[in-house]
């Protein structure tokens, strides 16, 4: 996407979600974003690309940690990261950027790293939603520091619009994610449906376009509906352009959830796309917004 708006790990540079400098960012604020997306561009790059080892992956992003650290309280980093970790030295000076939101990303591309290695899968909407705290909402928290936003309802705003396209990332690549041993379906909502899965990298691979996972779908995508629809006052109180982005993206979130929901069970072998055609669409609903 040219506006994206999240980068989630395990998404490829291509798929990110998150905003990158757009025309409709202030100018005096293009700066800090790029710097932490260039942050967690690295940290994605990391955790996601080349033929490191999971072991390897964790202690590169234990030393980019480490350096983080050290650029927040005031040190010099090591080497190995400088032009990411002077752009961000910088702009953590420049708006008093807080570190915790970035060591949260961390946290959560370090837990991606450890479910694939092991296979496993999440236990329930709570814990992947533990995920998407740690995953997504630290970048709109940051956002919301530069525009100056810090009021506790728009930061719950926020955390729900976050979640919701982490969701909408998951639900929008299962034919990408599954046969890359990425698995975010919840255990608990596939057993709910009637597809119990004890072997995760055995029986996700295999799941039927039945009944069961058209249900699975559906309940899972009305879920992530109805959290973009609770953050979507934010937009009202983000000043100036940025508000108009805000209600692209969440109006972008809400069209690819239509995308997936027509698809239904077939989204498990098939990745749904935004055309040019959706785009009138789009603006009307912003507009409407």
């Amino acid at each position: 996407m040219s506006t994206p708006l999240y980068v989630a790990p395990g998404t490829s540079p291509q798929a990110e979600n998150f905003p990158v400098a757009s025309w409709l960012c202030p100018p005096r604020l293009r700066p800090p974003i790029a710097a932490i997306y260039r942050f967690a561009r690295t940290a994605d790059d990391i955790a996601d690309e080349g033929g490191a080892t999971s072991a390897q992956r964790l202690a590169d992003l234990a030393a980019l940690r480490a350096d983080l650290h050290a650029v927040a309280g005031g040190h010099a980093p090591s080497a190995r990261w400088a032009p990411v970790f002077g752009a961000l030295a910088a702009q953590m000076r420049a708006f008093a950027l807080p570190a915790q939101p970035l060591d949260e990303l961390l946290s959560a591309f370090a837990q991606d790293v450890a479910f694939t290695r092991d296979g496993a899968a999440y236990a329930d909407m709570t814990q992947l939603l533990d995920y998407c705290r740690r995953s997504a909402n630290p970048v709109g928290r940051l956002l919301l520091h530069l525009y100056g936003v810090t009021s506790a309802q728009a930061l719950a705003e926020s955390d729900a619009i976050c979640s919701a396209l982490q969701l909408i990332n998951f639900w929008q690549d299962l034919s990408v994610d599954i046969p890359r041993g990425r698995y975010y379906l919840p255990l608990a909502e596939c057993a709910r449906h009637g597809l119990p899965i004890s072997d995760p990298g055995a029986q996700f691979a295999a799941l039927p376009a039945d009944a069961r996972s058209a249900a699975l779908i559906a309940e899972l995508t009305r879920h992530a509906r109805q959290l973009m629809q609770a953050g979507q006052p934010l937009a009202r109180r983000v000043p100036g352009r940025a508000g108009w982005e805000l209600r692209a993206v969440v109006q972008g979130g809400l069209r690819v959830l239509d995308r997936i929901e027509a698809l239904g069970p077939a989204a498990l072998r098939q990745r749904p796309r935004l055309r040019r055609r959706d785009a009138p669409r789009l603006l009307w609903r912003m507009l409407r917004m």
